[in-house]
């Protein structure tokens, strides 16, 4: 296992704010699932953050684990800062989506120092079963990513979403489909080895747990003993969401991560 390559892509804002960077989860791109949100989080500089073989990263060609995607982050944070890209006496807080936000998690243990806040949005500290993520891996790795469209068309959204909202909804189903089916399997695996549920109390940054009300992967009670595990956290649920919270209820997304991370 190595840590992968990922890369930064600059959707709002601009250097000497504080800088936001936002994560997208398995399956999705951070510019199709993001761009909405950003424009309702001018206080920040927002930075979108692929995983391998998705949006604007490249493929990755080992596997990883949750713990290495963590490190890529803080990697990514610190040459954006070494470059000038971000504003070196700026705060950095990251909010992540699902396997994003199994990131986020992990970069609280393993890069305390490095994030003012932290958001895991649509996630939890154990998600799913290993089986099913090592069976799912196997059937991305043959047969494509399109194999799971239908599926996640049906775990992402509301009842009701896709048919009121198009658009929003056909932009992030094509990053699926358009995702390297063995990176999103090497993302699979990871998923399948992580489990910090006994370590949230490790996790001294602030956290915010926001999850969505129809949200079936990851429902309320995740967001809920991720909040109360950690030391300083809060649970944030979205009523009208399920599993893509920022592209489902961007103005309210926003709302919730200006006032935990600024107090606005």
């Amino acid at each position: 296992m190595s840590v992968p390559a990922i890369t930064a892509t600059q959707l709002a804002g601009s250097k000497g704010r504080p800088v936001l960077i936002a994560g997208a989860g398995l399956g999705t791109g951070a510019k199709a699932l993001w761009i909405d949100a950003a424009a309702y989080l001018e206080d920040f500089q927002v930075i979108g953050t692929d995983l391998p073989g998705h949006g604007a990263s490249p493929a990755s060609a080992e596997t990883f684990s949750v713990a290495e995607l963590a490190a890529a982050v803080a990697g990514t944070v610190r040459a954006l800062r070494e470059a000038g890209d971000i504003d070196p006496e700026q705060p950095v807080y990251y909010a992540g989506v699902s396997l994003a936000g199994a990131v986020a998690l992990q970069l609280g243990l393993d890069h305390p120092d490095l994030f003012a806040g932290l958001a895991s949005i649509c996630s939890a500290a154990k998600i799913g079963e290993p089986q099913a993520w090592l069976e799912r891996a196997e059937t991305v790795r043959s047969s494509g990513t399109p194999t799971q469209v239908v599926g996640s068309a049906r775990r992402w959204f509301a009842p009701g979403f896709i048919q009121a909202h198009a658009e929003p909804a056909t932009r992030l189903l094509h990053t699926l489909q358009n995702a390297d089916r063995f990176a999103y399997a090497h993302c699979c695996e990871a998923l399948s080895g992580f489990d910090v549920r006994g370590r949230l109390g490790g996790i001294g940054t602030p956290v915010i747990a926001i999850a969505g009300a129809r949200d079936q992967a990851c429902p309320p009670a995740d967001a809920e003993a991720t909040a109360g595990g950690v030391q300083r956290g809060r649970a944030a649920v979205v009523a009208s969401a399920a599993h893509q919270v920022p592209l489902e209820a961007p103005a309210e997304t926003a709302a919730l991560l200006r006032g935990f991370f600024l107090g606005a």
